[in-house]
C-alpha cells in the first residue's frame, strides 16, 4: 500500500516538474548554442577587408549573431582597416557596412557593464576611441556607410563619422546614450549638429528614441533610402564605382579635407584657403587629365594619389 502510494505521488511530482525541465534543457541548449556562436565567430575575422573591381573596398562589420556589436579590439582592428585602405593603391573609395541583418549595434554589451568597474579606465579609453572617431575623416578617400539595419550608441556615432550614408527603409537609428544615463560620446555632440542642425541633433540625442530610415533621410543624416539591403548594396557599389572611376582621387582627398577643416574655418579663412588650393590643382596632373577626357569625350585615367596631393603642390 506504501510503495503504489509512493509510486503514484513519483509520477505526479513528475507530471508536475516536466515543464520546468523542459524549459531548463532548452535554456541549457540554448545556452550551447550561443556559446558555440560566440567561439564561432572569435575563431574568424570580425571586420572583412575586400577589394572588389572598380577600385572599391568593402570593409563588413562581421559579427552577425552579436548584431556586429564593437569590442574594443574589433574597434581597434576597424579604424587599423581603414588605414589600410587608404595606404592600398588599389582603394579610392571605401563602403563600410554589416554582415547579417545589422549595420551596428553599439558596444558589445559586456564590455558596457564592465565600464564602470574599478579595474577599468573609461577615461583614458574613451578618449582613445573619440579620437579613433574623428581619425575617420581624416582618411584621405570617400567612406560610404551601407547601413542595412540597426545602427545604435557606438554604431550609430561609427555611421555619422563617415563622409556619404546611404540606408535602408527598415533600418533603425538611435543614439541611446541618455537612456543608458551616458552624454554625447565620441565626438556625436560635434558631428550631429554639423549634419542635421542644433534643434535636430538635440532631438535625437536627448530623446534617444528609435526611428527608421525614412526619418532619418528627413533629419538629413542619410541621403538616400533603399527598400532592402540588396537594393541598397547594388546602388551603394554602383555609386562607388562611378566615383572611383570617373572622379579625381586628388580632388576628392582635397574637397574632403577643406570641408571637414573649413568646419571650424571663419568665411575669409575658408574662401582663401580654397583659392590657395584651386591654384595648386592645376600643377596636378589630373587636372589636365580632366580637362583632356573632357574635350576627348572619353573615360579619366586620373594618376590619382600616386601623384601626390593637392594641397602639398
Amino acid at each position: 500500500m506504501d510503495a503504489s502510494r509512493s509510486a503514484r505521488r513519483a509520477q505526479m511530482l513528475r507530471r508536475h516538474l516536466a515543464p520546468e525541465m523542459k524549459m531548463a534543457s532548452q535554456q541549457v541548449s540554448a545556452n550551447a548554442t550561443s556559446s558555440a556562436a560566440d567561439a564561432a565567430e572569435q575563431e574568424k575575422d570580425v571586420i572583412l577587408y575586400e577589394v572588389i573591381d572598380g577600385g572599391v573596398c568593402v570593409l563588413t562589420l562581421n559579427r552577425p549573431t552579436r548584431l556586429n556589436s564593437l569590442t574594443n579590439e574589433m574597434q581597434a582592428l576597424y579604424f587599423d582597416m581603414l588605414d589600410k585602405a587608404a595606404a592600398d593603391e588599389r582603394v579610392r573609395v571605401i563602403v563600410v557596412t554589416g554582415a547579417g541583418r545589422a549595420f551596428c549595434a553599439g558596444a558589445e554589451m559586456e564590455l558596457l557593464k564592465t565600464i564602470g568597474s574599478k579595474d577599468r579606465q573609461p577615461a583614458g579609453m574613451t578618449a582613445r576611441r573619440s579620437l579613433q572617431q574623428s581619425q575617420a575623416t581624416r582618411i584621405p578617400k570617400p567612406i560610404i556607410a551601407a547601413i542595412n539595419g540597426p545602427a545604435a550608441g557606438l554604431g550609430f556615432v561609427l555611421a555619422m563619422h563617415t563622409d556619404v550614408r546611404f540606408a535602408t527603409k527598415g533600418a533603425k537609428f538611435t543614439s541611446a546614450f541618455a537612456k543608458r544615463g551616458l552624454v554625447a560620446e565620441h565626438g556625436s555632440s560635434f558631428m550631429l549638429p554639423r549634419i542635421a542642425g542644433v534643434s535636430n541633433a538635440l532631438d535625437v540625442l536627448l530623446s534617444s528614441r528609435v526611428f527608421l530610415g525614412d526619418e532619418a533621410k528627413d533629419l538629413g543624416l542619410v541621403t538616400r533610402v533603399y527598400e532592402d539591403k540588396d537594393a541598397l548594396m547594388k546602388a551603394t557599389l554602383e555609386y562607388a564605382r562611378e566615383m572611383a572611376k570617373m572622379c579625381s582621387p586628388a580632388s576628392m582627398a582635397a574637397m574632403k579635407r577643406q570641408v571637414y577643416e573649413h568646419l571650424d574655418r571663419d568665411q575669409d579663412t575658408s574662401y582663401d584657403e580654397s583659392d590657395q588650393l584651386m591654384t595648386r590643382s592645376f600643377k596636378h596632373p589630373d587636372s589636365k587629365e580632366g580637362v583632356a577626357s573632357y574635350v576627348e569625350k572619353r573615360d579619366p585615367d586620373f594618376q590619382g594619389l600616386k601623384a601626390g596631393y593637392i594641397h602639398d603642390k
